[in-house]
C-alpha cells in the first residue's frame, strides 16, 4: 500500500500546497483507481498522519516548507532525516507530521511505513490568501507530476 498525504493550511497562501497536490491526486485517482494506493489531505493535523499512514508499507508526505531558500525551491528527502519527537505539550496543535513520523515508527512498529518520502517546496508566501504564488504553482505541477509517475509504478 502507497499512501501519499498532503499536509498545509487552505487559508495561507502557499502553505496550503501540499493539501492542493493531495486534492489533485484524488482527482487523478477517481478517474484512474488504484486499490494499493491511498491518498489523503490532513490539512495541519499532525496526529491524522500517523493514523493515516499506520498499515502501508510506503508513504509520501507533501508540505510547504520556509528554509529562506530560493521560493518554488523542491525538496525531496527521506522521511528519517526529518522525524522528530515533540515536546511535551497538551496542544495538538503542536503535533505536527514530523512528530507524527517519530511517534508512529515508536507506536505502531513494523505496521508503520518504513520507507518514507517528504516533498517540501520552499514557500513565498504565507500570509493570508487562497491561491498559491506562481513559483510555487509550477514547484506543485512538477511534484504532481513526479508522484503521478511514482503511482504509475507502483501498478506494475
Amino acid at each position: 500500500m502507497l499512501t501519499i498525504i498532503g499536509c498545509g493550511n487552505l487559508n495561507r497562501s502557499d502553505d496550503a500546497v501540499g493539501v492542493l497536490i493531495a486534492q489533485r491526486l484524488q482527482q487523478y485517482l477517481a478517474q484512474y483507481p488504484l486499490p494499493d494506493v491511498q491518498v489523503y489531505d490532513c490539512g495541519t493535523a499532525g496526529m491524522e498522519v500517523m493514523f493515516q499512514a499506520r498499515g502501508s508499507k510506503k508513504l509520501i508526505i507533501i508540505d510547504a516548507s520556509s528554509t529562506d531558500s530560493e521560493p518554488g525551491a523542491i525538496f525531496k528527502v527521506p522521511g528519517k532525516e526529518l522525524e522528530a519527537l515533540p515536546e511535551p505539550s497538551y496542544n495538538l496543535h503542536d503535533f505536527r507530521w514530523d512528530h507524527a513520523l517519530a511517534a508512529g515508527r515508536k507506536i505502531f512498529k513494523e505496521d508503520f511505513p518504513e520507507e518514507v518520502t517528504v516533498y517540501l517546496i520552499e514557500a513565498e508566501n504565507f500570509d493570508f490568501g487562497l491561491e498559491l504564488s506562481s513559483v510555487v504553482q509550477h514547484s506543485a505541477d512538477l511534484v504532481f507530476e513526479e508522484i503521478t509517475a511514482i503511482i504509475k509504478q507502483s501498478k506494475e
